[in-house]
């Protein structure tokens, strides 16, 4: 369901000077737009605060974020919360964060509920803490029905792992007879990545400057277009994320060929 023209002009009335939003071309906004969110930490440290003030930080920029794709008709928002590689981080630090997304989800709910927004998770989250699975779980229930945007939250997630995941899957069909070898195609690895089911990412937008994909996403974002951003994680709002939106409809989306002269959305 497209959001009406009132409730979007009133989510983005005022932006800051210097961003025109009559560039923003409503019709050709990415089906799915990705966030590594990075620089939380040294948000913080920049401030004087501890690295954990940075992650509440951050909570809050992707509270912002999930309303503006909402607003802006977004299909799929992805966010890389929790990387298979973040468990080397100091264990008081893991700890916190997976206090962090056990409450965080709790009291999310409601806005998610309000924005009809389906949580699909991206990862192993049977191998998080009791408590955090537990409610990763029950909030997966609760927005089950949901049939709007759907946020799709890369926990205890690397694409490295997800692809041997989709390899041993794929393996034991074959060795069930399930599946023949030669049918093992583009869209049979995609179907047993945990994005399966999802359009893959048209823009992938990273903060804090960092120029990597840091493990993520290697398969779906073969043909990305990938937006750098020196402001870090917390301070990335709607604006920032209509910027980037801009800059992603001026690109010239080849995928091999010649191209169209105009980064176009395709709704086929």
């Amino acid at each position: 369901m497209e959001t009406d023209d009132s409730t979007f002009e009133s989510y983005f009335a005022n932006p800051p000077e210097g961003l025109d939003m009559s560039l923003l071309d409503r019709s050709r906004v990415p089906r799915h737009i990705s966030c590594i969110m990075d620089g939380n930490g040294r948000w913080a440290v920049a401030r004087g605060m501890s690295r954990g003030e940075g992650h509440k930080a951050g909570i809050v920029s992707l509270r912002e974020i999930i309303t503006a794709c909402v607003r802006l008709d977004v299909e799929v928002l992805s966010a890389y919360a929790f990387s298979t590689e973040n468990w080397k981080r100091p264990q008081a630090e893991v700890n916190l964060l997976m206090h962090l997304f056990a409450q965080t989800f709790i009291e999310e709910l409601p806005l998610l509920k309000r924005e009809n927004v389906r949580v699909v998770f991206l990862g192993d989250i049977s191998a998080l803490p009791d408590q955090t699975r537990e409610v990763f779980e029950y909030g997966l229930n609760a927005c089950a029905d949901h049939t709007g945007m759907v946020l799709a939250l890369a926990v205890n997630y690397g694409a490295r792992a997800e692809l041997a995941r989709a390899a041993r899957l794929l393996a034991k069909k074959v060795a069930e007879g399930k599946l023949a070898p030669d049918d093992i195609d583009e869209d049979a690895v995609s179907g047993a990545l945990y994005t399966a089911g999802l359009p893959d990412p048209e823009l992938v937008i990273r903060t804090s400057g960092e120029f990597r994909l840091s493990n993520y996403l290697l398969w779906q974002s073969a043909y990305s277009e990938f937006y750098i951003t020196d402001t870090y994680w917390p301070d990335f709002n709607r604006w920032e994320l209509v910027s980037a939106i801009i800059a992603f409809q001026h690109r010239d989306r080849r995928f091999g060929g010649l191209g169209t002269g105009k980064a176009a959305r395709d709704d086929a």
